[in-house]
């Protein structure tokens, strides 16, 4: 038997900021599609949350062994792009933002995605960028939005963004976002 090496490749290079995306659990085979994306795009890290307006339960999750799934889903889409690094998804939980801790397991700076009607949400463009973070945490809602208090509780986390006047699909939501952000650190 006889075993050949081939050439070595080298890794795409990781994003300077290490953006952790927190998104919550969306119905059917949505959430696979946001994991293979989001990993594509370069995030660091993958937190499902359930939030009032999510149709699935943390039980229906685990028997289900969806984070095992995703974390395939992973691992194929890092091989696919070139990355050397294959982001951890955390164990799915409940998100309560008007819990105070909540807010500390989370890198600063921290951006919650909010509707464009939000009267307490500041546009993506006006993110001070001459201050690129080493890490920060991208927040995205459920399908059917956040609760009004969601909202205001999830104020207290961080800065509430929208990305425009089009209210975007949930699935769609975290690529986009993600997409902006680097651009706007000068990463893609």
């Amino acid at each position: 038997m006889r075993l050949t090496i081939g050439a070595s490749c080298t890794p795409a290079p990781e994003p300077r900021v290490a953006i952790t995306l927190v998104q919550s659990v969306l119905k059917g085979e949505k959430m696979d599609d946001v994991v293979r994306d989001a990993v594509m795009i370069g995030v660091a890290a993958i937190q499902p949350i359930i939030t009032a307006r999510s149709e699935i339960s943390s039980a229906s999750l685990t028997r289900s062994r969806r984070r095992e799934r995703w974390e395939r889903i992973a691992v194929s889409s890092a091989k696919q792009c070139g990355r050397a690094v294959v982001p951890p998804i955390a164990e799915p939980r409940q998100f309560v933002p008007s819990d105070r801790s909540a807010g500390a397991a989370f890198p600063d700076p921290v951006f919650i995605l909010a509707e464009p009607n939000t009267s307490a949400g500041v546009a993506l463009a006006s993110v001070d960028v001459t201050q690129v973070p080493d890490r920060a945490t991208l927040i995205v809602g459920p399908e059917g939005g956040w609760t009004p208090e969601e909202v205001e509780s999830a104020a207290a986390l961080g800065t509430l963004l929208t990305l425009g006047q089009r209210t975007l699909r949930a699935d769609a939501m975290a690529l986009v976002a993600l997409s902006a952000m680097f651009t706007l650190w000068g990463e893609l």
